[in-house]
């Protein structure tokens, strides 16, 4: 960290030893108009920051912070296919999925265009060949469902865009999805299906991830229930790198789409990864969800740090985390159809951030990723939003809403317009007790009940919220929200000195799954685990008695 560094981490320490007992409804008194100041727009894209607990001075110093930690230079430094991510010495080239070729990234200086293109091409054909009805099943009949067989980056990005963008999908095939290696995942997707119209995409970049490849032989024994040997290979498609063992599965290799080590996981939705997407709403939509991407992509890479979108959302994390000390952020989408971007941007914060060490091997010495979860709204208002509202812990919010609807149903809109809009209200100026009190007496409560209940029905407020508002929920919309939230996390990864792009973590826990995998099977002696997995282990075999 450089001095500089050091010396806006604790300007912003002292600014919020300043701001910590100043209220929100304090700093609207002072300025009515926060709004104007303390929000940023890009076209129909506008987040509003007003109600969070900031004021000038600690935003011009978060800025700050950001130069004096070379976000710019790190920024520049992946676009220009550097490889920043130094455990695995490799390129983060994710942009350059959804890029033209007049943007001329490169990767060990060779330009991405010609690679990406071939590959996106062949595979949206394909897709848009599956729709059509082109492309079949060995007995000539349409595809009527597809099951995407994946886990991490290669379900949570499918899934979520495929259930966003649901009012597009109308014509397309029914889309399914199965991760979890429990078997009543399996089940409880196939039973209903038609192995001779299910098209499988096996989505594992080395083919060999354990919970993938076990759900993918379980479901090519399934369609083996209804197809020949000789059949089944029309069912089956690999979205993958390793054709050896695609081969080996049985897949053919013109059903192969592959990918690059300069592409994570979790950031591989415009990639082949992105074809059951594809197959939901055709490659025009596809197509149209990459523009938006870009969109966004040039926007983080060309604008000024004060007016950068995901650098200023970044930014207003790091006040929360490790300014403010929050060590949890709830993000509420209202729209149905985003349910799944919680968990979505759940796994992009925290697989990417979840660090305590920096990029030179040294603890960070500061808190990284918050916790990421979330729910859609109004669904929340009836479960946590109690917490959130008279809780003990901050718990930052950013809410996400389309102004126009995905349906003709103009009063559902209105009504969660109004809801999206007064949850962060009340969040930000709370109900005091003389409030409270003074509305129950004038309702006509005793004045003793009154007394004893106000304090039940007071609200502190003071609960920091970022709004999102853009005009509809279009593949556009969706690929500029993703990709605004990708660079938020490269960003605040930049600010922490962290490496973003690697998952040691992720690998420790498959690791350890493998070596007890062959005790479970009775390949290997239970002597070898530890003490009290041995314990665990044996109760369980003996429940199974």
């Amino acid at each position: 960290m450089t001095q500089d560094a050091r010396i806006f981490w604790q300007t912003l320490q002292d600014d919020w030893a300043r701001l910590r007992s100043i209220h929100l409804r304090d700093l609207f008194a002072q300025n009515p108009d926060r709004f104007l100041d303390f929000s940023a727009t890009k076209d129909d894209l506008t987040i509003d920051f007003s109600k969070e607990r900031v004021d000038y001075r600690a935003w011009t110093n978060l800025l700050a912070l950001a130069e004096a930690c070379d976000v710019e230079a790190k920024r520049d430094a992946m676009f220009a296919g550097e490889h920043i991510n130094t455990t695995e010495d490799r390129a983060v080239m994710h942009v350059a999925l959804r890029a033209k070729a007049i943007d001329s990234y490169c990767v060990d200086e060779e330009l991405t265009a010609p690679l990406v293109n071939a590959t996106l091409d062949a595979f949206l054909a394909f897709a848009d060949a599956v729709r059509d009805g082109q492309i079949t099943g060995t007995r000539g009949k349409r595809f009527t469902d597809v099951v995407n067989i994946g886990i991490g980056g290669s379900d949570l990005g499918p899934v979520m865009a495929v259930k966003a963008l649901a009012a597009y999908g109308e014509e397309g095939p029914q889309m399914h999805f199965f991760a979890n290696v429990d078997g009543t995942d399996f089940h409880d997707k196939m039973s209903k299906l038609n192995p001779a119209t299910t098209l499988l995409l096996i989505a594992s970049k080395t083919f060999t991830t354990s919970e993938t490849m076990t759900n993918a032989h379980t479901a090519k024994q399934w369609l083996l229930t209804e197809l020949s040997h000789s059949e089944v290979g029309q069912n089956l498609v690999a979205l993958s790198t390793n054709l050896n063992a695609t081969q080996e599965f049985g897949v053919a290799d013109d059903r192969v789409f592959g990918f690059w080590d300069w592409v994570g996981g979790r950031y591989s939705l415009c990639a082949s990864i992105g074809l059951p997407l594809a197959l939901a709403v055709g490659s025009a939509n596809f197509r149209e969800m990459l523009d938006g991407f870009r969109d966004m992509d040039l926007h983080f890479k060309t604008a000024p740090l004060a007016e950068n979108l995901p650098v200023l959302l970044a930014l207003i994390g790091i006040w929360r985390r490790n300014i403010m000390g929050a060590p949890t952020l709830a993000i509420m989408p209202y729209d149905q159809r985003m349910e799944r971007f919680p968990a979505y941007v759940q796994q992009m914060d925290m697989e990417s951030n979840g660090k305590s060490i920096n990029r030179a091997g040294d603890p960070v010495g500061h808190q990284t990723a918050p916790v990421i979860w979330g729910e859609v709204g109004t669904n929340a208002q009836h479960s946590f939003f109690q917490l959130l509202h008279q809780g003990t812990d901050i718990v930052p919010v950013d809410f996400l809403m389309a102004a126009q609807p995905g349906h003709g149903l103009g009063a559902h809109h209105e009504l969660l317009m109004a809801n999206f809009l007064a949850q962060s209200e009340a969040l930000a100026l709370g109900k005091e007790t003389d409030e409270v009190l003074a509305e129950m007496l004038a309702d006509g409560v005793g004045k003793d009940v009154a007394q004893a209940l106000a304090p039940h029905r007071s609200f502190h407020g003071n609960s920091p919220s970022t709004s999102i508002v853009y005009k509809e929920m279009t593949p556009f919309a969706l690929g500029r929200l993703v990709a605004l939230y990708e660079h938020k996390v490269f960003v605040q990864g930049a600010i922490w000195d962290i490496n973003s792009f690697d998952q040691w973590g992720v690998e420790l826990g498959k690791t350890a799954a493998v070596k007890i995998a062959t005790v479970v099977s009775g390949d290997a002696p239970i002597s070898g685990l530890h003490p009290s997995t041995q314990h665990l282990l044996k109760r369980m075999t003996a429940l199974q008695a």
